[in-house]
C-alpha cells in the first residue's frame, strides 16, 4: 500500500471529515477488516489565512512545502492539502514538493467532465472565487465557471470564517447558500455546483438541490487519494 501523507488544519472541521471519510472508504474497498496507516501534518489555519490576506503567495508556498517535507520524512510516498484555497499555489508547490501530490482541482475537474456538466457555479472563499487556479484547469476540458455575484460572494465568505470552519452549522445559512445556487440556475443557467470549499459539503450535505448537483470536492478527493493508496 501506498502511504498518503495528508495536510490539515485548513481548517480542522474539513480535516476531520477527510479523516473519517478515508478510513471509510478504504475499509469499503478492501474489505478485509484493516484500517489504513496514513500521515498528517497539521497546519495553522490562521498562519495560512494571513498569508492570504498579505497576498503573500510565495510564503503560503514555502509554509506548505514545509509541511509538506514534514510528510516525507515521516514516509509519505505521496500528499494531498485538505483544503482548495491553498491550491492557488499548487503548481508551484507541485514542482518543489519531495513527493507526488494530488490536485483537487484537477480531480473535481474529471468529475465533472466525467457526469457532463458544462456550466458550474464555484462556490468557496472569496480567494478561491476570485483566482485563476479552478478556472484554468476547467478551461482546457471546455468547462465554463461561473461565480456568484459581488453581495453573494461576501455572503459566502463572510459565512465560512465566521460560522463553517469553525463548525457552526445553521440552517439559516443552509438556507441562504441554497438561495443563491437558484438565482444562479435563474441567471446563469448552471448544471451544477462546486463546493470548494471542504467546510461546504458539511453543512450543504445533500447531493442534489432542484436538479443542481453538487461536486463535493473532499469526497472527490478523498475518492483519488484511497485510490492511490490501493494502487
Amino acid at each position: 500500500m501506498n502511504t498518503l501523507g495528508m495536510i490539515g488544519g485548513l481548517g480542522p472541521e474539513s480535516t476531520l471529515d477527510y479523516y473519517q471519510r478515508i478510513i471509510a472508504l478504504y475499509r469499503e474497498r478492501t474489505t478485509d477488516g484493516h484500517y489504513p496507516g496514513f500521515v498528517i501534518v497539521n497546519v495553522d489555519l490562521r498562519k495560512g489565512l494571513d498569508f492570504m490576506e498579505a497576498n503573500d503567495l510565495s510564503g503560503m508556498a514555502d509554509y506548505l512545502l514545509e509541511a509538506i517535507g514534514n510528510l516525507a520524512r515521516a514516509g509519505a510516498d505521496f500528499g494531498i492539502i485538505s483544503a482548495n484555497t491553498p491550491h492557488i499555489v499548487f503548481d508551484e508547490v507541485a514542482v518543489e514538493s519531495p513527493i507526488s501530490l494530488i490536485s483537487i482541482v484537477e480531480a473535481t475537474c474529471a468529475a465533472a467532465k466525467a457526469q457532463n456538466l458544462n456550466r458550474l457555479a464555484l462556490f468557496g472563499t472569496r480567494y478561491t472565487m476570485q483566482a485563476d487556479f479552478y478556472p484554468k484547469v476547467f478551461k482546457r476540458e471546455g468547462i465554463e465557471l461561473h461565480v456568484p455575484d459581488a453581495h453573494d460572494q461576501d455572503y459566502i465568505h463572510d459565512k465560512y470564517f465566521s460560522e463553517l470552519v469553525l463548525g457552526k452549522f445553521l440552517p439559516e445559512t443552509r438556507a441562504g447558500l441554497l438561495a443563491i445556487v437558484d438565482r444562479m440556475k435563474a441567471t446563469s443557467d448552471i448544471d451544477g455546483v462546486i463546493l470548494a470549499g471542504t467546510e461546504l459539503p458539511l453543512i450543504l450535505r445533500d447531493p442534489i438541490h432542484n436538479g443542481i448537483p453538487f461536486l463535493d470536492t473532499t469526497k472527490i478527493h478523498v475518492e483519488a487519494a484511497v485510490a492511490e493508496m490501493l494502487s
